[in-house]
C-alpha cells in the first residue's frame, strides 16, 4: 500500500501573501494589483498568486439582524484599568440571554448568586487593594475629563507601583492620585497637583510623598513644566480669546529665551504673560483673579508682568 506524505500538504497559515503592487507582470510586464485572495495583472488578467486561505469570519451578518443576534465571537478587548485585564464574567439582571424576564425565584437565585461571585472575584488581598485603586483612577479621571487612553496609562503605573512594593505604608488613594497626576505630566498636561490631590480623602502632603516615591523608585520620565504649559489652562478657566493666548505664548516663550524664567515659578510666570496679554487687549482681569487661577499670589503676578514688560 503507498504510504501518504503528509509533510507535502502542510503550509503555515500565518504566512501573509506577498505584496506585488510594485512589482510587474513576467507575462507582459503590466501592473499587477493584489486583493484578498489572488494577484493579477491588469492588463493581460494573468492570475500570478493566490491565497486559498479565506481570512474572514466563518459567519454571516445581516443588516437586518437585531444586536443581540449578531454572531460575534470576539469579547471586550483587553484593558489594564481592571485588575482582571477585563476577562472577569458578570452575572445580569432581570432578563435571561433570549431577553425573557425572569420568574421570581430565578432573580433570587441569581441575586444569591451574583453576592457569592461579587466576593469571589478576588483571589487575593492584593488584587482586592489593586481594584480599589483602579476604580479610584477611573472616578479621578472622569473629575479631571481625562481620556481613556490617560487612564490606562495612570492604570499601568498604579499597577507597576504595587508590583515594586511601593503601596506599603501609604495609602491606595494617594498613590492612585499620584499615578494620574504623573500620566498627565508625562501628556504635557500643567495641572498643578492641588487639583488631582483635592479630589481624593487623603491629605495634600501623602498625595506629594506618594508622586515623589513614584518618581524615585521608578524613575519616571517627568518633565519640568514650562511656563508655556501653564498658559492654556489659565486662558480658558478665564474665558479669554485666542488672540491672548496667542500673545501670552509668544511672551512665555521670549521669557525663557531671554532667562526671565530661570528659577521662577512657572505657573508665575504664565500668570504674569497672561495678564500682560491681557491688558494690551483691555480685557477686564485683574492680578488677584489671574493668581487664584494660575495658584500664586497677586505680588507673584505682579512682579513676573513687570519682568515680562521690559522684554
Amino acid at each position: 500500500m503507498e504510504r501518504l506524505d503528509t509533510h507535502a500538504r502542510t503550509f503555515d497559515e500565518d504566512v501573509p501573501t506577498p505584496d506585488r503592487t510594485d512589482t510587474a507582470c513576467p507575462e507582459c510586464g503590466g501592473t499587477v494589483t493584489t486583493s484578498d485572495r489572488e494577484t493579477v495583472c491588469v492588463d493581460c488578467g494573468l492570475v500570478i498568486d493566490e491565497d486559498p486561505i479565506d481570512r474572514g469570519p466563518e459567519w454571516r451578518c445581516f443588516e437586518d439582524d437585531p444586536p443581540e443576534r449578531t454572531p460575534e465571537r470576539t469579547g471586550a478587548p483587553l484593558t489594564a484599568s481592571r485588575h482582571d485585564r477585563g476577562l472577569s464574567t458578570e452575572i445580569g439582571r432581570g432578563a435571561d440571554a433570549n431577553g425573557q424576564t425572569l420568574a421570581g425565584h430565578r432573580q433570587r437565585r441569581m441575586n444569591r448568586l451574583r453576592t457569592q461571585h461579587s466576593r469571589s472575584r478576588f483571589r487575593s488581598k492584593r488584587e482586592r487593594n489593586q481594584a480599589q485603586g483602579l476604580t479610584h483612577i477611573k472616578r479621578l479621571c472622569g473629575r479631571l475629563e481625562a481620556g481613556e487612553s490617560l487612564r490606562e496609562q495612570a492604570s499601568r503605573l498604579f499597577t507597576t507601583a504595587q508590583e515594586a512594593d511601593l503601596l506599603i505604608g501609604r495609602s491606595i488613594e494617594s498613590v492612585a492620585a499620584a499615578s494620574v497626576y504623573v500620566t498627565l505630566r508625562c501628556n504635557g498636561d500643567a495641572r498643578p497637583l492641588e487639583a488631582v490631590s483635592e479630589l481624593v480623602p487623603v491629605a495634600h502632603e501623602r498625595v506629594v510623598n506618594a508622586f515623589r516615591v513614584l518618581n524615585r523608585e521608578l524613575e519616571l520620565p517627568v518633565p519640568p513644566t514650562r511656563p508655556v504649559d501653564h498658559v492654556p489652562r489659565i486662558v480658558s478657566d478665564l474665558e479669554l480669546g485666542r488672540d491672548i493666548k496667542r500673545e501670552a505664548r509668544e511672551l512665555a516663550e521670549r521669557a525663557v529665551e531671554a532667562g526671565v524664567a530661570n528659577g521662577r515659578n512657572p505657573a508665575g510666570v504664565a500668570a504674569g504673560c497672561v495678564y500682560a496679554a491681557a491688558g494690551g487687549h483691555a480685557a477686564p482681569v485683574t492680578q488677584t483673579v489671574v493668581g487664584d487661577v494660575a495658584g500664586v499670589t497677586a505680588p507673584t503676578v505682579r512682579a513676573r508682568w513687570e519682568e515680562v514688560e521690559t522684554l
